[in-house]
């Protein structure tokens, strides 16, 4: 038997999914996070699961694993030191920077210019020059790039990028560099520009080599002190990490190009929602997948997720695929108060985390927050994980009190204002990726998951207009089922910047499949079959003129049958979605990319016995909740006993292991044939 194990580390928990692939039956748990040392909660949950299954370590073949660690060390500050080698003449490309200033007119009065992730101090020129077609003009100097190498070494950096004009096109040069940085200072990573983003524009080039830089002795020191721990365990299966982009990629390649995991975690949650609405036949998604610490946000359309060719985290924006996805501080430990000046009710970001939690999580926390709210309502019941989590419901009240009185309000009304307001936090976020990117959120359903997911689903479904609002089954590991179900992918791309006019169709397609001979020989060295191997080609196009381009995906046979002319067509209608006009301007290409996958697991989702008609079977007691400004009657359901066809009357509460889906007064939640509740207005 052939067992999966999705792992996906929260600041809360850490959440797993052990998959029998051949029978399709799995296993979920739950287990508090360990902020000083990962690996250590992943070791227990690892423990705790194999033990439910009846199976060592040593039985799970595939380990897959979303992780925040470069994520956390980007938004924390807490990257290498890193030394940057530029060409002549181009040492201050970290702080000339992009003349971008968010905010109003005012902004750059009020803005503080984050500082680059490689110091001026820390970055040194060196003679020699490729020209705009990749040809040598002036040759570098062996004796001054050691010279430059022993100066960084001496100097203390940690991390090494380099980083040379032109360098996308011949990357000679830089890897002359790379060689004698080996000899002068062997224990230190060196990142090359022409291998982590062969493509044009300097300072993006730059940018994103840095952060790959600045991340990579963090991940290294994380990844071989993870698969240390799991081979001491026992478990000898293939350990992959989830890339932004929602592939996966192998540990070893990870220590040496992390840039491309800074938004793992969200990525797991966005993979998982997928498999679901292809189980349940839902195409068009928004996700909310609500956690401890923040809610992320994404958007599915016929069952493809939205890709962006930049990631964002915190001030930093890099280079490197991702799926789409917004990021709010608004989740299950955000911390309500009341600031003295306003005494306008605030919710996050900051949250109460893992230690010391929510108040009523009796782990020391005194702060208010959305799940001591939650808890003071009746929405959340005392006993959480399945009874083996006991939730004190009186210190969430003292907790939540201590708003009403700043507020002059009752304690009901108080947990209430909480709730609202972190319910128009996730409400902005989801507006951002769907009306402002041209979609209407009345074409999606809205897919909550995450611990707090289900308890919120269905009042910002009223808001969005999105329905059904979904609770996927098991949404409390959910973003652990995207790590266990999704698929090796790599990817490679290359400046070509032309007019498509101008272009031969057979010159584009020539050097895709060029591409794609490379990435595809990447997955072969993986150990994956040849015939289990999908290419896909990205374009990156633009009107003639413009500072920005609209990336668009095509597979192989149709651009060989339809040419560059539907390329230039699917552009003109996404450009019209976007931006609600479309220009006379010629069309440009500015970068090409080849993907290649890794075989898709097709897992299909077991299917629940047809109702009998009586509700009373799920039943666990009768209950009283705050709906419409008063307590009122309402019940408790057990998921594990529901059945496909039951229809539950709101207002009403159904409890997992992992998770407590609320369904409001007014609505109905209907449970499908793989056992989704689908919530809809009554």
């Amino acid at each position: 038997m052939t067992y999966r194990l999705g792992v996906d580390v929260g600041g809360t928990f850490t959440d797993l999914l052990l998959f029998d692939q051949t029978s399709g039956k799995f296993w979920r748990h739950k287990t508090p996070s360990t902020p000083h040392d990962s690996s250590e909660g992943i070791l227990n949950g690892v423990t705790a699961i194999c033990e439910k299954a009846g199976i060592s370590p040593s039985d799970v073949e595939f380990f897959l694993h979303g992780t925040t660690v470069a994520t956390n060390a980007v938004l924390e500050g807490k990257g290498a030191r890193v030394g940057l080698i530029t060409t002549q003449g181009y040492r201050q490309v970290m702080q000339i920077a992009r003349s971008f200033v968010p905010g109003g007119l005012a902004g750059w009065i009020v803005w503080p210019k984050p500082e680059p992730l490689a110091a001026l101090q820390d970055t040194l020129e060196i003679a020699g020059r490729m020209d705009a077609d990749g040809v040598e003009i002036s040759p570098i100097d062996d004796a001054e790039i050691r010279a430059v190498l022993t100066q960084l070494r001496d100097a203390g950096v940690q991390a090494l990028t380099v980083s040379l004009v032109n360098a996308y096109l011949n990357g000679a040069h830089e890897k002359r560099v790379g060689e004698l940085a080996a000899e002068i200072m062997p224990d230190v990573p060196v990142s090359l520009s022409h291998e982590v983003l062969p493509e044009m524009q300097e300072y993006e080039r730059t940018l994103t080599t840095v952060a790959n830089a600045s991340v990579r002795p963090v991940m290294r020191r994380y990844v071989r002190n993870l698969r240390d721990k799991l081979r001491g365990a026992g478990m000898a299966g293939s350990l992959s990490l989830l890339r932004s982009d929602g592939g996966l990629m192998s540990s070893e390649k990870s220590e040496e190009h992390p840039v491309s995991l800074l938004m793992s975690g969200p990525a797991g949650g966005v993979t998982g929602a997928i498999w679901v609405g292809k189980n349940s036949g839902i195409r068009n998604i928004l996700t909310l997948d609500v956690g401890g610490t923040s809610t992320d946000v994404a958007l599915i359309e016929g069952l493809e997720a939205r890709r962006q060719r930049d990631t964002e985290v915190g001030h930093l924006k890099v280079r490197a695929s991702a799926l789409d996805v917004k990021t709010v501080g608004a989740g299950g430990g955000s911390i309500a108060y009341v600031p003295e000046l306003t005494k306008a009710l605030r919710v996050g970001p900051q949250s109460a985390g893992a230690v010391p939690g929510p108040v009523a999580y009796q782990k020391g926390g005194t702060l208010p927050t959305v799940t001591d709210a939650n808890v003071v309502l009746g929405y959340l019941p005392e006993n959480l994980l399945g009874g083996t989590f006991q939730l004190d419901r009186e210190g969430a009240k003292k907790a939540v009190q201590t708003i009403a009185d700043a507020l002059g309000i009752g304690l009901m009304e108080a947990a209430r204002g909480i709730i609202d307001i972190v319910n128009e936090n996730m409400f902005g976020a989801l507006r951002m990726i769907s009306v402002q990117q041209g979609y209407d959120p009345r074409d999606f359903a809205l897919m909550g998951f995450g611990g707090a997911g289900p308890l919120h689903v269905n009042a910002v479904a009223r808001l969005m207009g999105s329905w059904p609002a979904v609770s996927p089954v098991s949404p409390g590991v959910l973003c652990a089922l995207g790590d266990a179900t999704t698929r090796m992918r790599t990817e490679t791309a290359r400046s070509f910047s032309k007019r498509v006019a101008d272009t031969a169709e057979e010159d584009v397609i020539a050097v895709l499949d060029e591409m794609a001979r490379q990435t595809r020989a990447e997955l072969l060295a993986e150990g994956i079959n040849e015939a289990d191997i999908t290419s896909q080609f990205e374009l990156d196009v633009r009107y003639e003129g413009q500072a920005f381009e609209v990336p668009l995906s095509i597979d192989p046979e149709t651009l060989r049958r339809d040419g560059l002319k539907a390329v230039t067509d699917r552009f003109d209608a996404e450009h019209l979605r976007l931006f609600t006009f479309n220009m006379d301007s010629a069309h440009e290409l500015v970068n090409l990319r080849a993907v290649a996958m890794g075989p898709a697991l097709d897992l299909p989702a077991p299917e629940l016995p047809a109702s009998d008609g009586n509700l009373d079977r799920a039943k666990i007691r009768d209950h009283q909740l705050w709906a419409d400004g008063a307590m009122v009657p309402a019940a408790i359901y057990d998921r594990a006993l529901l059945q496909s066809g039951d229809v539950i009357p709101g207002p009403a509460i159904v409890v997992e292991m992992d998770s407590t889906t609320l369904i409001e007064a007014g609505c109905n939640g209907t449970v499908d044939h793989v056992g989704n509740i689908l919530i809809n207005l009554a």
